[in-house]
């Protein structure tokens, strides 16, 4: 959520941030709401003050003029009466449109419309050159043993999977790569709800508009995560924090949950994209400057990168441009692994900064040195997602006797073994 004051300050910046990443907006109703919402409040507030000013004298009055007064007192209660749920229901719809205003994107953030337009930043290693037939990961995840498919979908139904055997232990050691490493950098571990109100949905900006993507459970009005970003991001609402504790570093873990609304036909073979994973997420919480939060954004992404040169994958680094953003981001990275049944990059990673738009939907301040509360910044980033990561992982990492090869990094986490199905 933005600044009412900045929207009426910059209206057409607002408008042009609208447009390029695609959200409908009525930015002149919410700008006359908020002008009558303004005169409204002006009134109401006279009309008490007058009130409060003219009762403490009726007791005093006689005969006529105490009548009169009486009446006086009573039109200026009638006219609250009337004013009141008007500015109410005024505010209500100013609130609706305020939460679908986006948040504009850096000046530096490529515009366009689709993944075709994302801007390539940086790659590093290079894609594999088999001398085998190779397989994809879903052949080599049945082959091994690792992955079920067929009783994955028998149990809950289509893009669902289970994990067997080493599938469950690579699963496993991923996870605590990626959390291990991200404690030794300093980030605090949480694991986190999997359920959430509504509010920490709405407060992150997933909510209005990805109604559809969540998994509800009406009966205790709670929601399946899509992400631990949702639990992590509002772990501090409605506080007010230090100065001197900020930033905050989370890794947050959790299982995540999505419905793939409208993604019908589309990655439906093996684990590309699935219902039910888990993710390590990183989240920072940081004072509203500007420049330090453009920082944070290129700490987080290079821990992301590191994760993946210790797990030996060539990937690249995307700039997202506005219309693949969300509303709430201020500037996006991608980060795409190669996946050679794909003979493509493919998203793993996104690391995303959002200025205090969603400290503001969740009441989440800090207390400066001079005594200023301010709305802090917000960060986040994927550092690993699973299964998806399994993908490139083993095969990228697959040998001409049908085994795959184990990072270093992760053999620790693996008895040792240096190979899967060797």
């Amino acid at each position: 959520m933005l600044d009412i004051a900045f929207i009426r300050e910059h209206p057409e910046l607002v408008r042009h941030a609208a447009k390029v990443k695609g959200i409908a907006l009525d930015l002149d109703r919410l700008l006359d709401l908020d002008a009558e919402r303004r005169r409204l409040v002006a009134r109401i507030e006279g009309l008490r003050a007058e009130r409060n000013r003219r009762s403490p004298e009726v007791p005093r009055l006689q005969g006529q003029e105490r009548e009169q007064a009486v009446r006086e007192l009573r039109e200026l209660g009638n006219q609250l009466e009337e004013l009141e749920p008007v500015l109410e229901s005024v505010e209500r719809e100013l609130e609706s449109l305020m939460l679908l205003v986006p948040n504009p994107p850096a000046p530096e953030v490529p515009v366009g419309e689709s993944d075709a337009d994302n801007r390539e930043v940086r790659r590093w290693g290079e894609p594999p050159r088999f001398d085998f037939p190779a397989l994809d990961h879903a052949t080599l995840g049945e082959r091994l043993g690792l992955v079920d498919l067929p009783r994955g979908v028998r149990l809950a139904g289509s893009r669902y999977y289970v994990l067997r055997g080493d599938g469950a232990l690579l699963e496993r050691a991923v996870l605590c790569y990626a959390m291990d490493l991200l404690v030794r950098k300093g980030f605090v571990p949480l694991s986190v709800p999997m359920l959430v109100r509504e509010e920490a949905m709405r407060g992150t900006g997933y909510f209005p508009g990805g109604e559809e993507q969540a998994y509800a459970v009406p009966r205790d009005g709670l929601y399946l995560i899509g992400t631990a970003e949702v639990p992590v991001t509002a772990y501090h609402a409605g506080e007010i924090l230090a100065e001197d504790d900020l930033p905050l570093y989370y890794a947050g873990f959790s299982g995540c949950f999505r419905r793939e609304a409208g993604a019908a036909g589309r990655d439906t073979a093996g684990v590309y994209r699935v219902h039910q994973f888990y993710k390590v997420e990183q989240v920072v919480l940081g004072r509203a400057d500007a420049e330090e939060s453009a920082r944070h954004l290129e700490f987080i992404t290079a821990n992301a990168e590191e994760l993946l040169q210790g797990l030996e994958l060539p990937y690249r680094v995307v700039a997202v441009c506005t219309g693949e953003m969300g509303q709430g981001q201020v500037k996006k990275y991608d980060i795409e692994t190669w996946m050679p049944s794909r003979q493509a990059y493919c998203e793993t990673h996104s690391a995303s900064m959002f200025h205090d738009f969603q400290a503001r939907r969740l009441k989440m301040r800090y207390r400066d040195r001079e005594g200023t509360i301010r709305y802090v910044h917000t960060l986040n980033n994927t550092a690993l997602a699973s299964p998806r990561i399994l993908i490139p992982l083993l095969e990228v990492h697959q040998q001409a006797d049908g085994s795959v090869r184990i990072p270093p990094v992760l053999r620790p986490y693996l008895a040792g073994r240096e190979r899967l199905g060797a």
